[in-house]
């Protein structure tokens, strides 16, 4: 069995912060096409003073739980609380356990997803970053329960995170900035979605690489 060990692996949550960096000016500009374009500066700003109090000898859940807080208190805007809640709702799933098994971390997507839609009210088709992270979990949670190894589930992640991106391109903004241009957002990947893919596909690379087995 495959599992990821909690303690000292801040590096993921790291490998998180230096792909939003590097990916800020493609997420404003994205964000520019249907709203106000501003969505990798502020993001960018987010993730860097997270990373910056994050240290390398914190655990895994530890790390979520500082870039979490980081968000919600220092981002602001809309994204801020969203993405804050996405962390700590992963953060709290794995805290005080020393290893994180595929049905830890399918818990805890579970947990980000609904905290996610609870707060953002979105649903799938409403074009936002809940069309990136409904498929991605369908995809974990079905690779899970064919008996999948832990790294190929993560992989399944990625794909339908992938997919569920591309998807936002042909519907059409219904909450958010991108709403008032009603038909005219079609066309158009969303940049929560797009910025939320980076952040799953990281996330699953990171712990890919750091998969120990018994």
């Amino acid at each position: 069995m495959q599992y990821l060990l909690n303690e000292n692996n801040a590096k993921i949550v790291q490998e998180i912060v230096t792909a939003i960096h590097a990916n800020a000016n493609l997420l404003s500009q994205i964000d520019g096409e249907t709203g106000d374009g501003d969505h990798g500066v502020n993001m960018n700003k987010g993730f860097l003073m997270a990373g910056e109090r994050i240290s390398d000898e914190d655990s895994f859940s530890e790390a979520l739980k500082t870039l979490g807080r980081t968000l919600v208190m220092d981002i602001g805007g809309s994204m801020g609380p969203i993405y804050g809640t996405f962390f700590s709702k992963l953060s709290k799933t794995f805290k005080g356990e020393g290893r994180i098994t595929s049905d830890l971390f399918e818990k805890a997507v579970l947990n980000a997803k609904e905290g996610l839609m609870d707060l953002a009210g979105a649903q799938p088709g409403d074009k936002t970053l809940v069309d990136t992270v409904v498929p991605a979990y369908e995809a974990f949670k079905a690779a899970n329960a064919e008996g999948k190894e832990f790294s190929e589930c993560l992989n399944a992640l990625k794909e339908g995170a992938e997919k569920g991106k591309e998807s936002t391109k042909d519907m059409v903004a219904k909450i958010g900035r991108a709403a008032r241009l009603g038909e005219r957002s079609k066309g158009h990947l969303d940049a929560g979605a797009t910025s939320c893919c980076i952040i799953l596909c990281t996330m699953a690379d990171g712990i890919i690489a750091n998969l120990q087995s018994e």
